[in-house]
């Protein structure tokens, strides 16, 4: 019976596992923890991505696309049938809510016109592991692929300015779930006898969203 404290879905963390029951042919273990998440940059983001156009209409916003960093927590369901193969089913919640302005408009006050672009994420995960150097190891480095369904909510709300540069409070709201790709390549360390463990990640998942455009208010 192994179960571990995880840590790192995407970056560094530090998580706590309770034991729970062994299938007669296959080693279950639960691990919760807490993560960072690092967004795209600018120029890595696709094509009519909602961030970049705000950022580069012919009245951009002004904000920093750097500051979606933030910190997530998370959960998942392992399950090892052998020494070096095992598949996980897991859950996260990332949130963070970014400050804007106009970057080149500022209302007949002086002041500026100011908007909060927020983003939302829970990904479910299903990844299978491989462990080259097998479970009895002190030290048990991994690599691993999988899916994500990454549920999603992003919204704009705030003070806009129309075509007639005629400024105006609105909200705009879009919720979807998009399938995804993810990566991980970590490593694991037992800890009491192979009981409980800590474990660091680097996790990538690539997806991609549609908000509707222009059409539900968004670039």
């Amino acid at each position: 019976m192994r179960t571990w404290v995880r840590a790192g879905a995407i970056g560094m963390a530090i998580a706590l596992a309770g034991v729970v029951p062994a299938a007669a042919q296959a080693v279950h273990s639960f691990g919760v923890g807490a993560g960072g998440v690092w967004p795209r940059g600018f120029d890595a983001r696709v094509d009519g991505d909602v961030l970049v156009e705000n950022l580069s209409s012919s009245e951009p916003l002004l904000f920093d696309i750097g500051r979606f960093r933030g910190g997530q927590v998370f959960g998942e369901w392992n399950v090892a049938f052998n020494d070096r193969v095992e598949v996980s089913g897991g859950l996260s919640f990332y949130q963070r809510t970014v400050p804007s302005v106009y970057r080149d408009l500022v209302n007949d006050a002086g002041f500026e016109i100011a908007q909060d672009l927020k983003l939302r994420m829970a990904p479910i995960t299903g990844i299978v592991r491989f462990l080259p150097a097998g479970r009895p190891s002190e030290f048990q480095p991994y690599i691993g692929a999988g899916v994500a369904a990454i549920n999603w909510r992003y919204s704009e709300a705030g003070e806009f300015v129309d075509e007639n540069f005629d400024i105006f409070a609105a909200r705009f709201v879009e919720t979807g779930t998009s399938l995804g790709a993810v990566f991980v390549l970590g490593a694991r360390v037992p800890i009491e006898g192979d009981i409980y463990g800590l474990t660091l990640e680097y996790r990538y998942i690539r997806g991609q969203g549609d908000t509707g455009g222009l059409q539900n208010g968004f670039l």
